[in-house]
């Protein structure tokens, strides 16, 4: 059960990727975004499995995840920018300002990752009964 905090602190906040690169290897998937993916999908399950969450409570709730999901893959994906940095480090005289900018780019997009995690932790709190949600809360409390 102590799964059902985790994963649901994933799919408001990390939507997986931030949460288990955290792992460090620690839970079985190194760093293969596949195998995070598919530990974050198992978690999430387990999670259902926890609340004896309807066919359609898991429907929805899967959905929310998978959206988390393939946008925690595009941001993996959009990573061209530690290469320019790296770049940047090789130039003679590396351009500050474009190094603020990418920076800048990269810090913007995990924001915007971050707010649509949180909207999908809302509507993960819409789809749960007060029961389920109390089950979440006293979880959250004990840690």
């Amino acid at each position: 059960m102590t799964r059902t905090l985790g994963t649901l602190a994933l799919v408001a906040v990390a939507g997986g990727t931030l949460a288990l690169s955290g792992c460090h290897g620690r839970c079985g998937h190194g760093r293969d975004p596949a195998r995070m993916e598919q530990a974050f999908t198992s978690h999430v399950e387990d999670v259902l499995d926890d609340l004896k969450a309807t066919p359609e409570q898991r429907a929805r709730i899967l959905a929310v995840k998978e959206r988390i999901a393939t946008e925690a893959r595009g941001l993996h994906r959009g990573r061209e920018g530690a290469k320019e940095l790296v770049a940047q480090w090789d130039a003679a005289t590396p351009d500050v300002a474009r190094v603020h900018a990418l920076i800048d780019e990269r810090a913007e997009a995990w924001r915007a990752f971050a707010r649509h995690a949180a909207d999908g932790l809302a509507e993960v709190h819409g789809v749960l009964t007060p029961e389920q949600r109390e089950q979440v809360s006293k979880k959250l409390h004990r840690r």
